[in-house]
């Protein structure tokens, strides 16, 4: 099976490559997904997140709010290092299972869809790193159309994040999401038909 790391920062448009890949017949692997599923109700996760921040963090049903906890974290650099620090390991047991299940399954190529995969180091996951990339003018306009970010909000959430460019230069394939989704769909398929379909292995993890 082979396995592709995408990473991108917030607003670069990796939601939507990752959809383009879905669309081509790659299984997707959602960090951000199993991130939440790691501190659901009743998981050591859970148990993690309030012993650091509290009940406050709750919602009426008992399970952590991802609002609320983004308040703190995206403000606070020690707040969100250690929370890091308290589900990165969970997460990255789920997206081993995962792999492991989808290649048990005869999958030939799946996607650990991730804006820490570098950070995290699940890139250690992954034969190969495809980072999505956009000019910050883009970013800033289409979180403000999406989400309704103030600039308050979006700076924080960038600063958190760290910057793109050191991404860029590790990964294997960039790309550059500057134009219309049509453009960013054009260019993940034609970055499969060379780097997966003329070029792919079944080859599972780094090589040396």
């Amino acid at each position: 099976m082979r396995v592709i790391g995408l990473t991108g920062g917030v607003g670069t448009g990796k939601s939507e490559a990752a959809a383009a890949l879905a669309a081509l017949g790659a299984e997707i692997v959602d960090a951000d997904r199993e991130g939440h599923l790691s501190y659901r109700g009743g998981t050591a996760g859970w148990e993690r997140v309030v012993a650091l921040f509290g009940r406050d963090i709750l919602d009426a049903e008992g399970e952590v709010d991802r609002s609320k906890l983004g308040l703190i974290v995206f403000g606070d650099r020690r707040a969100l290092a250690s929370l890091n620090e308290a589900v990165h390991p969970l997460i990255r047991e789920r997206i081993e299972a995962r792999l492991a299940e989808l290649s048990a399954g005869g999958t030939r190529v799946a996607v650990v869809d991730a804006a820490l995969l570098y950070q995290a180091g699940w890139d250690e996951l992954t034969d190969e790193v495809w980072v999505v990339t956009a000019p910050p003018a883009s970013v800033a306009e289409r979180l403000k159309a999406q989400r309704g970010m103030s600039k308050e909000t979006l700076r924080r959430r960038l600063e958190a994040q760290g910057p793109t460019e050191p991404l860029a230069q590790r990964a294997e394939a960039v790309i550059d999401n500057a134009g219309s989704l049509s453009e960013l769909r054009d260019r993940v398929e034609a970055l499969w038909h060379q780097r997966i379909l003329l070029e792919g292995s079944d080859s599972h993890g780094k090589q040396d």
